[in-house]
């Protein structure tokens, strides 16, 4: 995965978080984990393993694909 794609999944994050209106502090709590690491996801420096993209994507209610749509070669567009 290169730095592109962890910016565009942090970006999609960050997205899915503003359109909820929650702050990363609220997101992390959700998640179950802390905000430093959730603001380093959403700033593309984490390498976030599935058990997290699950994670996340729960905290947010979507489906983790969603949070992979923008990808080149993904089906969802």
């Amino acid at each position: 995965m290169s730095q592109t794609d962890l910016q565009r999944f942090g970006s999609r994050v960050r997205a899915e978080r503003e359109r909820l209106g929650v702050s990363q502090e609220e997101l992390a709590d959700r998640a179950g984990m802390h905000r430093t690491y959730l603001g380093g996801v959403e700033r593309g420096e984490r390498n976030v393993g599935l058990l997290n993209v699950l994670r996340i994507a729960r905290a947010l209610g979507v489906a983790p694909a969603a949070l992979l749509k923008d990808f080149p070669g993904s089906r969802t567009r």
